[in-house]
């Protein structure tokens, strides 16, 4: 157990973070226990104690009885510098017990910029970096999560990666490290890998092999060199999501986290088909939870944790079919109480006047619309579905319900944009706000328009497309800057070096580890953080490694590359990605399956699993 001594978080920031006993934190005895699992979210804590998936796993594993599961953060600079200036291994929050100790360590992989993270954690904890280097006697280091469809640049530091939905997978891998260590350990390390390789979803790079092609350097193949091993990985799904274990007991923080309210996540799937969503992608089909079972929860939820805000979570939240009943049902629980409910990011063309008056009964705050694209041409090449009318009429109804600050979302950097489609942008904002003064008769609407820049990621439609430049990115910042010259709209945009560098990353393969490790030890760390992000180390660490990263953002694939993650499968079938990015140069629409035509990805039919909805049926 670590003793942390005052003094040292007298010199730190937020020092909250790194002493635990908060609110509805599970404390086991480390010997009462059978197997210890330390879920390790490469970020702050403020950060991690907003991720849904990390609280999920914290409830599954701790209500088993002979398991435990501890938190663990990043920690920011100064700490860090505090606990390798007194040799303080990493520890997690529950026991202050150094990783070490714990037979398992999860890492949520929910960014690719977290990757430096990763290696510091491990070093912090005096855990063996690579995998190679580890064996029975060390904790097994694993990784879940979206980055994980993606495991190659990360297969050199993990020993097994799990796809998917890890609500019943990870009930089955301490089955199988609580079997591996009764049975003392026997066959080692390879004796668990092994095991766990034949559970669903369950990936263990070291069972394969990654040849490159001598001409042009692309991936020739990835082979098989163990049994235990299976060709193709598939995603691991939840089939009812109304039935899935869901934490109605959080852990409540001291201090203020990026997301402090109670979560409710109505479904998980989208099947809007955007081009540019690895999310849609990954997380097909749609399975909603019932309304009743979502209004049971927030009541346990506000109860054990007095939250003043309930967040209807989803890809797409406003796309619920039961939405209006069950926003009419919450607001009628919970409005004596003075608890709100909230609606993140909308689709333009899923608002109405009622549901604009329901959410502000109790507290009203802005709203989010993500139009995505400046044009209609480019909304059809990117498959978004809406339309400047339906930007018109979702804006207007907020308007008129007594709202007047919007924020609008839109990428820049899509495939096949021009400089029309930037100016698109900036035409939107301030349609935005004439419209504001055709209803009220008088200015005052706040409009903030936020551009993020495209990375095409793999297991979409846009994997195959070349990342615009950093120096592209910049230009299209500039001109659309240029366009925005009225005080009531705000423009906010992102670093175009952190957007590079996460396009090589997204689509990276193996020989990425090697520049990884080189730019972590130059001192890489935190780089989603702009403050901290060292892009000179990191083309350092490209240069001495003799890795060309342009390579892998910049360079158009052909159709049939071979992809370095096409043996890790989201379900949908590459084909079908093949006909989505045709049909994004044709400007053509692919209906959302869920109530039109199925589009023939293959996840229901290859899965075994089907679309739930409960449109109408609650």
């Amino acid at each position: 157990m670590i003793k942390l001594d005052p003094s040292w978080l007298d010199n730190v920031t937020k020092p909250s973070r790194y002493t635990g006993n908060e609110w509805n934190m599970i404390k086991k005895d480390p010997a009462t226990v059978s197997v210890s699992v330390a879920l390790a979210f490469p970020d702050v804590y403020e950060v991690g104690m907003s991720n849904l998936g990390l609280k999920i796993l914290y409830n599954i594993l701790n209500r088993i009885n002979d398991v435990v599961a501890e938190r663990v953060y990043a920690p920011w600079v100064d700490m860090e510098a505090v606990m390798r200036q007194n040799d303080v291994p990493l520890y997690t929050l529950e026991n202050m017990r150094p990783l070490t100790e714990f037979d398992v360590v999860g890492f949520t992989l929910q960014h690719e910029m977290s990757y430096t993270n990763i290696i510091n954690m491990l070093d912090l904890a005096k855990i063996p970096l690579l995998a190679s280097a580890r064996d029975e006697h060390h904790a097994l280091v694993i990784a879940g999560g979206p980055c994980a469809f993606n495991a190659e640049p990360l297969a050199d530091f993990v020993d097994f990666f799990v796809l998917g939905d890890g609500e019943e997978t990870i009930g089955e891998i301490a089955n199988a490290v609580r079997t591996w260590k009764k049975s003392g350990k026997i066959g080692g390390k390879n004796a668990i890998l092994e095991q766990v390789a034949a559970i669903e979803g369950v990936y263990v790079p070291s069972f394969y092999e990654v040849s490159y092609r001598d001409d042009d350097g692309c991936v020739a193949a990835v082979k098989v060199i163990h049994p235990a091993a299976k060709a193709v990985v598939t995603k691991r799904i939840v089939r009812d999501l109304d039935t899935a274990e869901y934490p109605t007991k959080p852990v409540v923080p001291y201090m203020d986290v990026v997301h402090d309210r109670v979560v409710l996540e109505l479904f998980r799937g989208c099947t809007r088909g955007c081009r540019f969503c690895q999310a849609g992608i990954l997380y097909r089909p749609v399975r909603e939870r019932r309304p009743e079972t979502l209004l049971k929860l927030a009541r346990q939820i506000v109860d054990s944790t007095g939250y003043d805000e309930i967040s209807l979570t989803s890809l797409s939240s406003a796309d619920y079919s039961c939405l209006h009943h069950l926003v009419t049902d919450l607001i009628q629980e919970f409005k004596n109480q003075g608890i709100s409910v909230s609606l993140p990011s909308l689709r333009i063309d899923s608002f109405s006047i009622k549901l604009a008056e329901e959410v502000q009964q109790v507290r009203k705050s802005g709203l989010t619309f993500a139009p995505e694209a400046g044009t209609q041409r480019l909304r059809d090449v990117i498959n978004k579905g809406v339309t400047e009318k339906n930007l018109e009429d979702a804006v207007g109804a907020a308007f008129q319900a007594g709202w007047s600050s919007v924020k609008l979302y839109f990428m820049i950097g899509l495939p096949t944009e021009t400089d029309e489609d930037i100016r698109g942008i900036a035409d939107l904002a301030y349609k935005v706000l004439n419209l504001y003064k055709n209803i009220k008769g008088r200015r005052g609407a706040k409009v903030t328009v936020s551009v993020s820049s495209f990375v095409p990621k793999p297991h979409t439609a846009f994997q195959w497309y070349g990342q615009n430049s950093s120096a592209e990115l910049e230009r299209k910042q500039q001109l659309l800057k240029s366009l925005l010259k009225d005080k009531n709209i705000s423009f906010n945009w992102h670093d175009v070096e952190i957007s590079y560098l996460e396009g090589v990353f997204a689509r990276g393969d193996r020989r990425l580890g090697q520049v990884l490790l080189e730019a972590w030890r130059q001192g890489a760390r935190f780089d989603s953080w702009s403050e901290h992000f060292k892009y000179d180390v990191w083309m350092n660490a490209f240069k001495k490694m003799n890795v060309d990263p342009e390579f892998y953002n910049l360079r158009n694939r052909d159709i049939n590359e071979l992809m370095p993650w096409d043996h890790l499968s989201s379900g949908v079938d590459k084909k079908f990605l093949q006909r989505e990015y045709q049909a994004a140069l044709a400007e053509s629409f692919t209906e959302d399956c869920r109530r039109g035509k199925c589009s023939n990805c293959g996840v229901c039919s290859g899965l075994g699993v089907k679309i739930i909805d409960w449109e109408g049926k609650a």
